[in-house]
């Protein structure tokens, strides 16, 4: 059974940095491409970040290029999302997918969602 589980959301101010983890089980991340994604209050789910499962190369969104950075640890079969620099437009409920595929990609085509982490950036 494939589970995503999201943590490390929270309450941060403008500047500071959080590190989301993705946990995953039921399947290795070496076959399956995975994303983080985010959705504030009113809009629509933005991809943020993802990882190709081949060979781990990034994605980065351009509102978050440089200052977030996603990597994985086969070991633990974890993903992370590391985001420093945040500001208050970073504030979203966090959400990381997976897809059977090689490569990831920035829109929602994913089979497997965890349930979200809650980040909140004040100003």
């Amino acid at each position: 059974q494939v589970q995503l589980v999201e943590s490390g959301g929270g309450l941060v101010q403008a500047g500071g940095s959080l590190r989301l983890s993705c946990a995953a089980s039921g399947f290795t991340l070496d076959s399956y491409a995975i994303g983080w994604f985010r959705q504030a209050p009113g809009k629509e789910r933005e991809g943020v970040s993802c990882i190709h499962s081949r060979d781990a190369s990034p994605y980065y969104a351009d509102s978050v290029k440089g200052r977030f950075t996603i990597s994985r640890d086969i070991a633990r079969n974890t993903v992370y999302l590391q985001m420093n620099s945040l500001k208050p437009d970073d504030t979203a409920v966090y959400y990381c997918a997976a897809v059977k595929s090689t490569y990831c990609s920035p829109i929602p085509i994913y089979d497997y969602w965890g349930q979200g982490t809650q980040v909140t950036v004040s100003s």
